[in-house]
């Protein structure tokens, strides 16, 4: 990984006097960035700008970060920023000003990505990833529950904490939501399963973030139940209920389900 920090940085970043709430946001999604190929860089940044916006972290007419802030956030370098920055600018979701920066459009284009049909089949494109974790994802919650070490369980906790701390603060948490799944599947101790996950993190969190937003459901209480889920879901993996992780871990993704397809359901 390129090391981006230099004097030019270190000069721009020293230089800001005013409060900047936008890059606290970012520093806290960066930090659950964790390691990822190189050639997946500019999706992770993609992935967490976006996410940053569909929520309202960086609301609409913000200005964005510069490039050189954004690359020492997310450790990378800055061709990798330009390419999300691309990436958001195609989808409609933010602008670019000539000498003054990018800014969060005034009503971005939350679907920007997603298939290009009428809102129906937008729908079953987002149901389709959720019908594919509920195959995945109970067996692997059932493998890792015979199978997990206490490194596995160290790090399952390390996560949920993660996302307990984040959503306490009013950060972003969803990092911390896709590696706790991440850390159930490598507890199988079959990276092939790890690998589908993988397969799994972009295309379900994009839709699942879209669909968050238009039905405007209630941020704290999806948070608070999901993270009560996995609570439940640790426990049984603990005490190596491999029956019982199944069931709560399918029973999960349907409330997931309930919950993004419900506006202000309680699940």
């Amino acid at each position: 990984m390129t090391d981006v920090r230099d004097p030019q940085l270190e000069s721009l970043l020293n230089a800001a006097s005013r409060p900047r709430p936008e890059l606290d946001v970012l520093a806290e999604v960066a930090s659950g960035l964790g390691y990822v190929r190189a050639e997946r860089f500019a999706e992770r940044v993609y992935e967490s700008l976006f996410y940053a916006i569909a929520t309202g972290k960086i609301a609409p007419g913000n200005k964005l970060p510069a490039e050189l802030e954004l690359a020492a956030l997310f450790e990378v370098s800055r061709p990798v920023v330009r390419q999300a920055l691309d990436r958001l600018r195609e989808d409609q979701l933010v602008e670019s000003i000539r000498g003054s920066g990018s800014y969060v459009r005034a009503k971005p284009d939350l679907m920007g990505g997603m298939p290009a049909v009428d809102p129906a089949r937008r729908v079953g494109h987002i149901l389709e990833g959720l019908e594919l974790r509920m195959v995945i994802e109970p067996e692997c919650a059932y493998l890792a529950a015979l199978r997990r070490t206490s490194d596995d369980l160290r790090e399952m906790d390390r996560m949920l904490t993660g996302y307990e701390e984040a959503d306490a603060s009013g950060a972003i948490a969803h990092h911390h939501d896709y590696g706790f799944h991440r850390a159930i599947a490598a507890a199988t101790s079959n990276q092939r399963f790890v690998q589908v996950l993988k397969s799994l993190e972009y295309d379900v969190s994009h839709a699942v973030n879209v669909m968050r937003h238009l039905v405007h459901s209630e941020p704290w209480k999806r948070t608070r139940a999901a993270i009560d889920e996995h609570r439940y879901i640790y426990r049984l993996i603990q005490e190596q209920d491999a029956e019982g992780a199944r069931n709560v871990m399918r029973a999960h993704i349907e409330k997931a389900k309930s919950r993004m397809l419900n506006s202000g359901s309680e699940h």
